[in-house]
């Protein structure tokens, strides 16, 4: 009896902490997204126009703010201002260093046209013998591979459960290993303390789809 009562608790836990941390994620990103109405005039807001708060307007004018931001910024009037105010920046020397880094960490991750986060490797990491799953996100400075005499990559080694943090190693080419994982299922392995198996997920995955293949619907018979 207790047998079952356990399976029970712990099946209901499956199918809710996922989905209340979902929610939560959502809720807290769209509470955010949401926050943007204040960029209004207080006039300008829902609750004087009409009365009443509009759940979601927010949202929208963020999504409309950054495509015009993008539309406006993308002529040669647009660069010039995005230089000129950059100029302006770079002369403050704490506003200097947050945006230059946090500038280039931006173009790396959107940029289409490299392969930042796009490899899953292995490396021996905190020791060896001992294997680290991480994720590379680019060539190592040049100054680094003069001192060490050895060609260096940059790795990001992500924390377990959470991936958002870790450590930036440089570790020669010849000591990485490659490996077949995508990007989502290894931050599933990182992120479910490594009890999420990408292999066992994708082999359910086939055997489900070869059962649906060997089930085939009757054919109805044919009326003379």
């Amino acid at each position: 009896m207790f047998a079952r009562l356990r399976k029970f608790i712990i099946t209901g836990l499956l199918i809710w902490v996922p989905l209340g941390i979902t929610i939560l994620v959502i809720k807290l990103l769209v509470d955010l997204l949401d926050n943007s109405i204040l960029l209004l005039p207080p006039a300008w807001r829902p609750e004087a126009l009409f009365g009443f708060n509009i759940p979601g307007l927010g949202i929208i004018i963020s999504a409309l703010v950054i495509f015009l931001t993008g539309f406006v910024l993308t002529n040669f009037a647009g660069r010039r201002l995005i230089n000129w105010s950059e100029n302006i920046l770079d002369r403050i020397p704490l506003v200097r260093s947050i945006y230059s880094a946090v500038k280039q960490v931006t173009v790396t991750i959107l940029s289409t046209d490299n392969d930042t986060f796009n490899e899953v490797l292995l490396i021996q990491y905190p020791r060896k013998g001992v294997w680290t799953l991480c994720f590379k996100t680019g060539d190592s400075p040049k100054s680094f591979e003069q001192v060490t005499e050895k060609e260096l990559i940059t790795v990001f080694v992500p924390t377990t459960p959470n991936p958002t943090s870790g450590f930036i190693l440089f570790v020669p080419r010849s000591e990485v290993k490659k490996i077949d994982l995508d990007v989502e299922d290894a931050l599933k392995l990182v992120m479910s303390l490594g009890v999420v198996n990408p292999e066992t997920t994708m082999t359910k995955k086939t055997e489900k789809r070869q059962k649906k293949k060997q089930i085939k619907p009757r054919q109805k018979p044919k009326i003379s």
